[in-house]
């Protein structure tokens, strides 16, 4: 059975609790696990052991008055946020330095949500692939250590040479931290370098360097990098440059995506389609490798915005194109226009295209889509081809004479070709 991660909050103020509560049901993927004493803590943790995935954590409790269960579950390896009461330096800067992942000053409303909204960041950070360039072994590995409290994925290199070999073997870096001063190349080459094939929205570039070089932050950013630190930095200049700066990454991803999204569905649109399927398709044709395209259409669609109006009909197919991206999620589903959709699928001969789409209309056709006032089924037609052509285009020709085949042989079937084709 799949085990769902959970969230610990522990945290004794009933006031405090039922906002972090509200706020995490807003924001949270997770399970929430809410703990008011050290003891509860400890009985959620020898419960849920290994599947708890970060814990926001009160300093004060009653059965737990100096810090106590930030020592436990940091000892449990739980990424663990503090939340305290008031500012104390000394205790924050003993804090950091065992390990935790933030400190944060219960000073309203904004502060609860940036608790609770860096687990979201944690989260993420799993997914971002970090490229840590510096020559100096201690800071290189103090700057990993840091890194590794927020859950980024972390490669390293000494110098800009060993840093370009690193990008060959992993093209999807999205963040690169690197020092200024270093042999065989420095990071200033190293910047103009990946600048040439990386745009600012697609790598960020951190440069770093140590007191009294002034000249240089304003060099690098000339160069390319999109922000500096001077060495040395403490853990929250460090994290703060870092999280806005992946936040900024985020959101251009976000708006980038929804400009390849189709308006009514929100899977990816034909125009995404044909830019995405051109390097799966020339691969295809010089290995020599399956590829599979398939158009389908849903069978007597205009009969339902005729009968039960175009509002009703709108949210069927967004309901249904949902479902369907859900179960084709290995592959690249769109909308192609209307009631049709284009479904590109490398790897699979045209007989396992066609097993594959026939259970996914199997299992489509089992379910009710509509509203509270009138609910209905649906199935689809469609054509499969793995006819390579000169351009996509032939293949979705090939795929289209297919679903018409399927619609003249009486609807709620799969085609593929005649004859396989040798790809």
């Amino acid at each position: 059975m799949l085990l769902v991660e959970k969230v610990l909050i522990v945290e004794d103020s009933q006031i405090v609790v039922k906002i972090l509560k509200h706020i995490a049901r807003q924001e949270l993927v997770f399970d929430v696990l809410l703990a008011t004493t050290f003891a509860e803590a400890r009985q959620y943790c020898e419960q849920h052991q290994g599947n708890i995935f970060a814990a926001v954590i009160d300093l004060n409790l009653p059965d737990a008055p100096d810090g106590e269960v930030v020592d436990y579950t940091l000892e449990q390896k739980i990424p663990t946020i503090v939340l305290t009461g008031s500012f104390d330096e000394k205790r924050r800067e003993s804090l950091l330095s065992k390990g935790i992942v933030d400190y944060v000053t219960k000073e309203g409303r904004y502060s609860y949500q940036y608790a609770i909204r860096s687990i979201n960041r944690l989260y993420t950070n799993q997914n971002i692939k970090v490229l840590v360039v510096e020559d100096s072994t201690t800071m290189r590995k103090y700057i990993v250590n840091l890194l590794s409290r927020h859950k980024f994925q972390i490669l390293q290199a000494v110098d800009g040479v060993d840093a370009i070999k690193v990008f060959l073997e992993n093209p999807d870096i999205k963040l690169l931290i690197t020092d200024y001063n270093m042999p065989n190349m420095d990071g200033f080459e190293l910047v103009k370098n990946l600048r040439c094939k990386y745009e600012k929205f697609d790598l960020v570039i951190i440069g770093l360097s140590a007191e009294g070089e002034s000249n240089l932050s304003a060099k690098l950013i000339k160069t390319g990098a999109n922000d500096f630190l001077t060495k040395p930095f403490n853990h929250e200049e460090f994290y703060c440059r870092i999280n806005h700066n992946v936040e900024s990454l985020h959101l251009i991803d976000q708006i980038r995506d929804a400009a390849n999204r189709d308006y009514l569905t929100n899977i990816y649109s034909r125009c995404y389609f044909f830019a995405a399927s051109e390097q799966p398709y020339e691969t295809a044709k010089q290995q020599q490798s399956p590829l599979a395209l398939a158009q389908i259409s849903l069978d007597n669609f205009s009969n339902i915005n005729d009968s039960y109006g175009q509002a009703f009909g709108d949210k069927v197919l967004a309901d249904f194109s949902k479902d369907l991206e859900k179960l084709m999620d290995k592959f690249l589903v769109a909308r192609a226009v209307g009631k049709e959709f284009y479904v590109l699928m490398p790897g699979l001969s045209n007989d396992k295209a066609f097993a594959f789409l026939d259970q996914v209309k199997t299992v489509l056709s089992g379910n009710t889509y509509g509203d509270q006032k009138n609910t209905i089924s649906l199935t689809f037609s469609a054509g499969v081809s793995n006819l390579l052509g000169e351009h996509i285009n032939d293949q979705i020709n090939a795929a289209k004479d297919n679903l018409h085949r399927a619609k003249e042989a009486g609807k709620n079937i799969v085609l593929g070709d005649d004859v396989e084709s040798d790809y």
